[in-house]
């Protein structure tokens, strides 16, 4: 092996690292403030305005996590070598991402077209919107139990970098992710108006929605199916 073709491997591998690194620091961040809007659900009445704010805010970061883990994807099916080496996910997460990607977009969209429809003619999007919830839970457990035990060793990983060789990567990392989250966040302020019309008396009354008993009832089962824990 010449020198430049082993320059050309080590930054191939760099590049494969710091792709894992980038979707694991963008999956802690969502995983976040994921939990933060699951738990304004079961009294949306009294917290609409976080529900509306994480939910808009987290489309930055989704957005960047979606660009690594689909550029991932393009390299992996094109045959770049580090990352046919890298190899693939487990088969059933495999299964999950696509319908998982899909159903999150579907999420986020019926939820910003309830934004603008308001509850007087939210028209499809409520049935939608909760239906989406319902899908989207079960899949998104699986998918973080899925890469449970790999997400700690690469944020350490990740957390070590300024002290090692890849410091600049490392800080180009944070400050996308901080990019997106400030996006996010922007977008999230701007959009707190149009929630007004849902936090009116008598519109969102139901202590705990039905969509949140389904979603929960749902995910027991397709965790006990699955046992997505045990595929790493």
């Amino acid at each position: 092996m010449t020198e430049a073709d082993s320059h050309h491997r080590r930054a191939s591998n760099a590049g494969v690292e710091g792709n894992e690194r980038l979707t694991a620091l963008t999956s802690a961040l969502l995983l976040a403030f994921i939990l933060v809007a699951l738990a304004t659900t079961p009294n949306l009445h009294a917290l609409l305005y976080v529900h509306v704010f994480v939910g808009i805010l987290l489309i930055g970061p989704l957005a960047v996590k979606l660009g690594s883990t689909g550029y991932r994807f393009a390299r992996y099916y094109t045959g770049a070598s580090a990352y046919v080496a890298k190899g693939p996910p487990h088969p059933a997460l495999r299964v999950v991402a696509p319908a998982l990607v899909l159903i999150t977009l579907a999420l986020l969209a019926t939820g910003c077209a309830l934004l603008v429809t308001g509850p007087a003619d939210p028209g499809p999007f409520e049935g939608l919107h909760n239906l989406s919830f319902v899908l989207w839970f079960p899949l998104a457990v699986v998918h973080a139990f899925g890469h449970l035990r790999e997400l700690p060793r690469t944020l350490a990983q990740e957390w070590r970098a300024p002290r090692a060789s890849g410091a600049s990567g490392s800080a180009t990392r944070v400050e996308l992710n901080a990019g997106a989250l400030l996006f996010g966040a922007i977008a999230g302020v701007v959009a707190l108006p149009t929630g007004a019309p849902w936090a009116a008396p008598g519109v969102l009354t139901q202590a705990l929605p039905g969509p949140v008993v389904a979603a929960i009832l749902a995910t027991g089962l397709v965790v006990l199916a699955s046992r997505p824990w045990k595929w790493n």
